[in-house]
């Protein structure tokens, strides 16, 4: 099938035929007659299946002009790196149309976003707690919103913008249409589906689990952190096709660590974005990473939905993710656009229940590797890694209140005695043995 054969207007077709595209993908050509339609939608697919145009093309399809400054189309996504990729696919695809696209997302200054909104705008799309910020403010009107968009919505519950989310849908017309994208269906989106949507038409190009095709995976067994750091230096030094390679750390601090140390080997050929990282540094590292300045960069799973680069040829998990899912997403940023890609994981002894616990996710297993001869293996241990010693705690018997003596002990003899008063008549009568009178009264 061929785009040709989709119900799209010259405007798209153009701008897909300049763009290079011929053939829709599987998510792709099956939502499109759904959306269409005017049905609610879920689509299920993997990350680099083209979820992105999936439910631009529908949308610009059946999108009209209007006078109002108010969107027509909401797409709401996880991170900020994704609102600036869906609002560059946006302006791809209405090259030849008049449509006003606007991204906002949190990090920056809301003034200036705010005024962009309140020119006008036809497609908006926003992080939830930017969103809602500007609808609170009363720089969005919501009562033209015909299409919803969410897009990886259970990224977005995993980071805590569940009460955002939840809000903007109270705030949005009821008669609107909703479509949903993501590559794994949790329970919790059940439910906001049963609560929000209107009977969603579930459209899967892949279920939960299926590694892609296109993808090597293999894994290395190590025994500890620094052995890991070890391995990943030498792959990097001795193979020559890891020109694009992606590295998955656990955690903001790991990931600060890990390139300080590829830094001194390898300076000035690598990135590292997070979340702590300004807005300006991650999209200048992205950029270098996807011109091809920068050799590699490091990730965290937070800011890993919103890197869609081409041509990645390489993706290290360097930690084993504890959610089975996230390694299907990590894995998903290699192997793109009908290209072979790799996928490298370094487990540890600790890390072997996630493994299985992935595996039986994918229904496959990982092949192990042996490690390079040449590889050092190091001794030295983090702190997570030292054996720790417990000592046997000895419970002193404390005595129950009835056995325990007093708090105090008895007055002396001296002291014991008790002051009290004694009137002067008393004093003179132990003294004279009669009162002493001052006389009669005259």
């Amino acid at each position: 099938m061929t785009f040709n054969e989709l119900n799209l207007n010259s405007p798209l077709l153009r701008a897909l035929d300049e763009l290079g595209y011929v053939h829709p993908t599987t998510i792709q050509h099956r939502v499109f007659p759904v959306v269409m339609s005017g049905r609610d939608v879920c689509g299920i697919a993997q990350t680099g299946t083209g979820k992105t145009f999936a439910y631009l093309l529908p949308c610009l399809r059946q999108w009209k002009f209007s006078k109002d400054k108010a969107p027509q189309v909401l797409i709401i996504v996880p991170t900020r790196e994704l609102v600036a990729q869906v609002v560059a696919a946006v302006k791809e695809l209405t090259r030849y149309m008049s449509v006003v696209v606007a991204g906002v997302y949190g990090g920056v200054n809301i003034n200036t976003q705010k005024k962009e909104v309140e020119n006008g705008v036809d497609i908006l799309v926003a992080t939830p707690g930017r969103l809602y910020d500007l609808v609170m403010n009363g720089a969005i009107k919501t009562k033209m919103v015909k299409k919803l968009v969410i897009d990886e919505v259970d990224e977005m519950l995993n980071l805590g913008f569940r009460t955002q989310l939840k809000n903007i849908l109270d705030l949005l017309p009821a008669k609107r249409q909703n479509l949903m994208f993501s590559a794994t269906i949790t329970d919790e989106v059940e439910v906001l589906m049963d609560t929000y949507f209107n009977d969603p038409v579930r459209v899967e190009a892949a279920p939960t689990g299926t590694p892609l095709e296109k993808i090597i995976q293999t894994g290395y067994e190590v025994p500890n952190f620094f052995t890991k750091v070890n391995l990943l230096h030498l792959l990097l030094a001795e193979e020559e096709r890891m020109t694009k390679v992606l590295v998955f750390a656990a955690t903001k601090k790991l990931a600060d660590e890990l390139f300080e140390q590829l830094e001194t080997k390898f300076p000035g050929t690598g990135g590292v974005i997070h979340s702590n990282k300004e807005q300006n540094h991650r999209f200048n590292t992205v950029k270098q990473f996807q011109e091809g300045n920068y050799r590699f960069i490091i990730a965290t799973d937070i800011v890993a939905r919103g890197i869609d680069i081409n041509e990645v040829t390489h993706v290290i998990n360097f930690d084993v993710p504890e959610v089975p899912e996230n390694y299907i997403h990590r894995i998903g940023r290699t192997g793109r656009a009908d290209k072979k890609g790799i996928a490298i994981t370094f487990i540890t002894e600790k890390e072997k229940p996630l493994q299985v616990a992935i595996e039986n996710l994918m229904k496959l297993k990982i092949p192990i590797t042996a490690l390079p001869s040449n590889l050092i293996i190091s001794d030295e241990l983090t702190e997570d890694e030292k054996p720790k010693i417990f000592m046997k705690t000895i419970q002193l018997k404390i005595p129950k209140k009835e056995e325990a003596g007093p708090a105090f002990h008895e007055k002396s003899a001296k002291n014991s005695k008790v002051n009290f008063v004694v009137r002067k008549k008393d004093r003179m009568m132990q003294k004279y043995g009669k009162p002493k009178t001052r006389g009669q009264k005259k």
